[in-house]
């Protein structure tokens, strides 16, 4: 991750308004780039970084929603804050239907933006988080052999060692061998960890 400091990013055409949400964001300790163009958001804001985008609905030549929609089909996966002063119960449901985490109406209530936008930040490092041990997973499932994805597949089955092996014509020694090999492959500390981890992936080399 390129920062691990949270970055929120305020898109809204109108300065003032930029100004009074980048002080009153940053009264709690959060990092705020203002944009006064969405385009040049777009072309230029960090989707490494950890954080939360802070985004106006009605700008001159690109909507809010139009750059909610460019976002989420993009695969960006900061949480989307949306602001308005003319809002409607359309364009709010629009709003939550194209992924957006919260819809605010100017004037703004503060403790409602700010409570918004700690609750996205936390999100987004579980989301993040969840992404990178899914990495991990996959990578050291990669590592295993042939035969150690047989065991593990039957071990997920909920198989005993000992039906392990004679599906598999293996001696219970070579069964428990796999087995610890598996737990110190893949760093699982016990069996529940095992199955939480890998049995989508196994799931998912069988379906394949």
């Amino acid at each position: 991750m390129t920062s691990l400091s949270p970055t929120i990013h305020l898109i809204d055409d109108d300065a003032a308004v930029r100004e009074g949400l980048a002080l009153l964001i940053g009264t709690v300790g959060l990092r705020v780039t203002p944009w006064a163009d969405p385009q040049a958001f777009l072309s230029g804001f960090d989707r490494e970084g950890i954080g939360a985008i802070v985004l106006d609905v009605r700008m001159p030549g690109i909507s809010g929603l139009t750059v909610l929609d460019t976002l989420v089909a993009q695969g960006v996966d900061q949480p989307v804050i949306m602001l308005t002063g003319h809002g409607t119960v359309e364009m709010c449901r629009r709003a939550f239907k194209s992924g957006a985490a919260e819809f605010l109406e100017k004037p703004v209530n503060d403790e409602l933006l700010i409570e918004a936008l700690q609750n996205a930040v936390r999100q987004h490092v579980r989301t993040r988080e969840r992404h990178q041990a899914d990495r991990a997973a996959r990578e050291r499932y990669a590592q295993l052999s042939e035969r150690e994805r047989e065991v593990l597949g039957l071990i997920v089955a909920g198989l005993t060692n000992k039906e392990i092996g004679r599906a598999l014509d293996l001696s219970p020694r070579t069964v428990e061998t796999h087995r610890a090999n598996l737990f110190a492959k893949l760093q699982a500390e016990s069996l529940a960890q095992l199955i939480r981890h890998y049995a989508a992936l196994v799931d998912e080399a069988s379906a394949g």
